[in-house]
């Protein structure tokens, strides 16, 4: 059986769980409250978007695409709410992704969706450990399930780099199909 001790009276994180061993050895590992793993990302920005034209087809055709950002926290920062909006020379790409966090489970569900469906897609769930945020689902894509994978990596207080990649093989491989690169906007400067 797993217990949480509180590391002293104002210290709520790290919180520290310890646990027994097959082998009678206690096991010491630290949770992380990642509520505000996602603070970084509140704000405007610049978005420079790569996007494989047809993932998982062997295709190797990308296309390229510039906008905004503008995220908000919800909540107190226990959800944010980002909406997206960019162009490129295959069109016009608006969205929306709603971050929700679980405190119960330390992390996030990523639903994601474009004014041109008009809805929300299936979350995508994960955490970030070590400065890396990595989610997971399962969509059907092209009548098959396919496992998705979005990671967030690089992030500084004025830049941020984004990978969404596809896997048809059970996760041994993955294909990278969305890159964004995303600068932050100074206050008072203008968006697009």
């Amino acid at each position: 059986m797993k217990r949480c001790l509180l590391l002293g009276a104002l210290l709520l994180w790290p919180c520290v769980l310890i646990g027994q061993t097959d082998a009678n050895k206690t096991v010491v590992s630290e949770t992380h409250d990642g509520q505000h793993d996602f603070d970084f990302e509140i704000g405007t920005w610049k978005i420079h978007l790569k996007k494989l034209l047809h993932p998982l087809t062997g295709s190797t055709t990308w296309v390229e695409f510039d906008g905004t950002s503008v995220t908000r926290k919800v909540w107190s920062g226990k959800a944010n709410l980002e909406e997206f909006e960019t162009d490129g020379s295959a069109g016009h790409i608006e969205g929306m992704t709603l971050r929700l966090y679980n405190p119960d489970a330390h992390q996030w569900s990523l639903y994601w969706g474009t004014s041109k469906a008009g809805v929300l897609g299936i979350p995508t769930v994960g955490e970030f450990k070590n400065g890396r945020g990595e989610f997971y689902d399962q969509e059907p894509i092209n009548g098959r399930a396919i496992l998705v994978r979005f990671v967030w990596s690089e992030i500084t207080p004025n830049s941020a780099h984004f990978e969404q990649s596809f896997s048809d093989d059970g996760g041994k491989t993955w294909e990278v199909n969305w890159i964004t690169d995303q600068t932050r906007v100074s206050e008072g400067a203008g968006t697009r």
